[in-house]
């Protein structure tokens, strides 16, 4: 991969244009980490409001109408629904897996059946969560369509 950088002191916006002969797995986690560029979530953790990087986010789980947003090592709380974090961070690489949780795909390390038509997702940070069989057929989707590319 080749990597040009241009400054223009006309320009009001950075602009980021990738060229690709062909759709692949690298071209497509380019994108999507770009498109996380910038993008922050509110969060509250110990009495403290802080923004969070959505890059830096591993998933997002409700637990009793309270949404909690997990990285790597931290927890922290939002006010954001999850529906609202959804159409948000949708098309960033974070899905809904259960009726609780949506993940950072990008933080995504691998993923096997279980009995009972489940799917157990292990993250990165070796934490593990589960893919109910409601959305089973959109990550069955997501995860066909990134193999294809």
């Amino acid at each position: 991969m080749i990597l040009k950088l241009n400054q223009n002191g006309q320009i009001k916006e950075a602009e980021v244009m990738i060229t690709y002969a062909q759709m692949n797995e690298e071209v497509q986690k380019v994108a999507s980490f770009v498109r996380t560029v910038g993008t922050t979530i509110r969060c509250k953790s110990d009495g403290k409001e802080m923004y969070i990087a959505a890059a830096d986010i591993y998933y997002f789980e409700s637990v009793d109408k309270k949404s909690f947003v997990y990285g790597e090592k931290d927890v922290y709380q939002t006010e954001l629904r999850l529906y609202e974090l959804e159409e948000q961070l949708g098309s960033m690489g974070f899905v809904r897996i259960n009726k609780a949780c949506i993940l950072n795909l990008e933080v995504l390390h691998s993923i096997r059946p279980l009995p009972s038509s489940r799917l157990e997702a292990t993250l990165k940070n070796g934490e593990k969560l589960f893919v109910s069989r409601k959305y089973l057929g959109a990550i069955k989707s997501i995860l066909q369509r990134g193999s294809e590319l």
